[in-house]
């Protein structure tokens, strides 16, 4: 249940040793249990909303088809950390291979750029829904969606192939036990026995930029959203309107916080803020908006929920 020596060495790092939550090993059980029915609400309410979406020809509006990528990009970011996880807490087998531990450093990194990415665009679908509602098919065609969509994954695949990759280059001679539940990039780095900091800041400055920009163009579409929601005539439009953008918000909010202050306290306060504070907080940033979105969205959005009962409904019949 304690993972593997701290001092555990190997000249050739073919396999990293996953700690788990330095500290928290007397609590990896309970953590187990915890992450276990996270993880299993993110997969059979992501899996339903992708589902459903994708069968009923009603909700084909570009709100929802950003729902539907939004969505799957959840199901790969809370699956790429959360089988091992748990593997780790239950069972104190934290060993990944080589290329296994950069390929899950990939995937988690490109699942984040592209879901920061999703978010703005739904920013977007919002503010010209709410802003420009007579030019809304006109701006937001299936081809405009495409191209959207393929920026955003795009600029995740491009910017952060460079990062696992110029780690994955780096010599890992002295330990290879990585004081994380998961391979996360500065975790990793610390291993190396050459200069890591080109990769390090790299990290730092790209995430930065990235989440800078998307937070920036998402705050300017939600205030000239607010000033437009408050000048409508109709009680009845301002209440359905924020309680749309309400559940957008509370998304964007579980997501950019955590990840936020992930990003920063492994690099400002890795010296004041414990260990396993970090490892918790990196572990919720990513289970726990794909968590919650499909609960939101579900609860909230009432097309949506109506075609989920519907489609659950006509399930159980069959």
């Amino acid at each position: 249940m304690l993972g593997p020596p701290y001092n555990h060495t190997a000249e050739n790092p073919a396999t990293f040793f996953l700690v788990g939550i330095p500290g928290l090993q007397s609590s990896h059980l309970w953590l187990a249990v915890t992450l276990s029915a996270m993880y299993t609400i993110a997969l059979l309410g992501n899996t339903l909303i992708v589902t459903v979406i994708c069968v009923d020809s009603t909700l084909q509006e570009p709100m929802y088809c950003f729902l539907c990528i939004l969505a799957a990009v959840d199901i790969v970011m809370a699956s790429s950390v959360a089988p091992k996880t748990v593997s780790i807490f239950c069972t104190g087998d934290g060993s990944i291979s080589f290329n296994g531990c950069f390929a899950q450093m990939y995937f988690v990194h490109a699942a984040t750029a592209v879901e920061t990415g999703l978010l703005l665009a739904m920013a977007f679908d919002r503010y010209v829904a709410i802003c420009k509602p007579l030019h809304y098919k006109r701006i937001l065609t299936p081809k405009v969606m495409l191209l959207m969509n393929a920026a955003i994954v795009f600029r995740g695949i491009v910017c952060m192939t460079p990062l696992s990759w110029m780690l994955s280059h780096l010599p890992f001679c002295g330990s290879n036990v990585v004081p994380h539940s998961y391979c996360e990039h500065m975790a990793v780095a610390k291993l190396a026995c050459a200069d890591a900091m080109p990769s390090s800041l790299y990290s730092l400055i790209v995430s930065s930029i990235i989440v800078g920009s998307d937070v920036a163009f998402v705050t300017a579409s939600y205030t000239l959203i607010l000033r437009a929601v408050f000048n409508l005539s109709s009680k009845n439009a301002q209440r359905k309107a924020l309680s749309t953008c309400g559940s957008h918000v509370a998304v964007m909010t579980l997501f950019y916080l955590p990840g936020i202050a992930s990003i920063y306290v492994a690099w400002l306060g890795q010296h004041k803020v414990s260990l396993h504070t970090q490892v918790l907080l990196a572990d919720l940033y990513l289970v726990i908006p794909p968590t919650l979105n499909p609960v939101i969205y579900g609860i909230r959005t009432k097309q949506v929920r109506e075609k989920i009962w519907h489609f659950l409904i006509f399930f159980y019949h069959s």
